[in-house]
């Protein structure tokens, strides 16, 4: 290789290890704007027509999500704590009480909370053990929160440019796909954008549904805080056995308030209406090139957030649906029959090398 075609394959593999140095602390964000890019698509497509203005469409589009995303944490945020704040009056009742009993503890630890209750000395020493643990776990959650809306933030900032350049965007990768795989690559990269979509409505939309529903259950059983229990089927939604643990919760509550018939009402409406929504949508929203076994779905989800942190629960099964899929198509193909044990030609001199 001559001297000057050195430099240059050098000076480019320096620059391009540079821009994924750079781009390397926004990867997910960068990803997980492009999957809602392509999953909302026709909206901006849609809006754009109307207004004939791309930045505008874009700009209207973004903030049309950055609400839908803003106004339900706060809610949920209000939900949360009206919780916390009902979960400390339960507990101090049942402390104030003599029904806090406890399987293998008893009396001791009625006797021990009252006798903290009665005593400032004892309270006091009990606030300072429990003063450290508590901070290091509000700094965590609070350490997540705030990350989780950066995250966010910096999705929504991303995605305006997505809507605003998607067309050409989409020109650059179709011509390096050309480039590096011919019709092959062209066909695969759409392949990979419809899974994307399929995958994306499929497990958002179902988690949606399945939250809608059991909101509407924790409403009409009197359960508190349904807001935040709404919310919290929808990401449980996202993983295998996920809603049963939250309305199996809302189920026992109401029964140990003295709610049998609202505690067997919230169980019949969990098993038959918000877990069987899985069986029936979500086959309907996801295509069958781009459905997912269980595992899969379940291995998406929790490997996501260990990768990517938050948006890791979306873009997770999106990667493994789009591997899925990029293997079923590759090994689809099938070019060159197989290898015979015997030649077909007797008088071939000299066999030809196939693929297998």
């Amino acid at each position: 290789m001559a001297p000057r075609r050195t430099a240059q394959v050098a000076i480019t593999a320096f620059l391009l290890l540079g821009c994924a140095l750079v781009l390397l602390p926004f990867g997910p964000a960068i990803l997980f704007a492009g999957t809602v890019c392509i999953t909302t698509w026709p909206l901006f497509a849609a809006l754009e027509r109307r207004l004939r203005r791309s930045a505008l469409a874009a700009g209207l589009t973004t903030l049309g999500l950055s609400l839908l995303l803003l106004v339900p944490i706060a809610g949920l945020s209000l939900s949360l704590g009206d919780a916390v704040g009902a979960l400390i009056d339960y507990l101090r009742g049942l402390v104030e009480s003599d029904g806090l009993e406890v399987p293998l503890v008893g009396e001791s630890l009625t006797e021990y909370a009252h006798k903290v209750l009665a005593s400032q000395e004892e309270l006091r020493k009990l606030a300072l053990l429990a003063l450290e643990p508590a901070r290091r776990s509000a700094l965590t959650v609070g350490a997540l929160l705030g990350q989780g809306v950066l995250q966010l933030l910096l999705v929504l900032f991303i995605l305006y440019f997505c809507y605003r350049d998607g067309r050409e965007l989409l020109r650059q990768f179709n011509t390096a796909a050309r480039y590096l795989g011919g019709e092959l690559g062209i066909s695969l990269l759409a392949l990979a954008g419809n899974t994307v979509k399929a995958v994306m409505i499929g497990i958002v939309g179902t988690a949606a549904a399945q939250a809608l529903v059991a909101l509407v259950g924790f409403v009409l059983a009197g359960v508190p805080g349904a807001l935040l229990l709404g919310a919290a089927t929808f990401f449980l939604s996202l993983v295998p056995v996920g809603p049963p643990l939250v309305w199996g919760g809302a189920a026992f509550w109401l029964y140990q308030q003295g709610q049998p018939g609202w505690a067997v009402f919230m169980v019949l409406w969990g098993t038959l209406v918000v877990s069987s929504v899985d069986n029936f949508l979500k086959p309907i929203l996801i295509s069958r090139s781009a459905s997912l076994p269980l595992v899969l779905i379940a291995l998406g989800a929790f490997g996501g957030v260990l990768a990517f942190g938050f948006i890791g629960l979306f873009l997770g099964p999106s990667f493994l649906a789009v591997g899925k899929s990029l293997f079923t198509a590759w090994t689809a193909a099938d070019p060159a029959p197989p290898v015979t044990s015997e030649p077909t030609n007797a008088g071939a001199t000299a066999p030809r090398d196939v693929q297998a």
